[in-house]
């Protein structure tokens, strides 16, 4: 066992800003594992989310199901990159209890990608069906109207990325 503290691995970023290229770098590091939020959503639920309320669902019950063994495996010193989108407060406020139950260490990635980028390699996702679920312009622009930067009083440990590749 290494003498240091396993890091869950937050990613805040607007969809297809690179989150889950990030997270695949970042799980190849030795003692790391990804969990996709998407992945598990498309398998659990499939064909069931049509909106973004569907989202909020079936994202919440997912968040329910996973976290204690998100904890666990924290806990038992493998480092989690967790592919879910840190974009609210309410979301990163679960995040830090994942953390926090298992004393581990954080890494909040903020990825600060313009929306003209995204939209560009959200545009070349959905036509190569290269993705999960297909976004829309107009899903993408109210989503990304739900999400709000992290604040230094969140008291997150921030690495910024000025974009990736994805």
């Amino acid at each position: 066992m290494p003498d240091r503290k396993p890091t869950l691995h937050l990613l805040c970023g607007k969809i297809a800003s690179g989150k889950s290229t990030l997270a695949a770098e970042l799980a190849a590091l030795p003692g790391h594992l990804s969990v996709s939020e998407d992945s598990w959503l498309a398998r659990l639920y499939p064909g069931d989310i049509r909106s973004v309320s569907d989202y909020v669902r079936c994202s919440g019950r997912l968040r329910e199901a996973v976290g204690p063994h998100l904890v666990d495996l924290l806990r038992q010193g493998v480092s989690v990159v967790l592919d879910f989108p840190a974009n609210t407060v309410a979301t990163r406020q679960w995040m830090r209890s994942l953390f926090e139950q298992a004393d581990a260490a954080h890494q909040l990635h903020v990825l600060d990608v313009p929306d003209e980028v995204c939209k560009a390699r959200l545009q070349i996702r959905n036509a190569a069906c290269a993705h999960d679920f297909s976004v829309s312009e107009a899903e993408f622009d109210l989503i990304t109207s739900h999400c709000a930067a992290p604040s230094p009083d969140e008291g997150f440990n921030i690495i910024r990325h000025g974009g990736v590749a994805g």
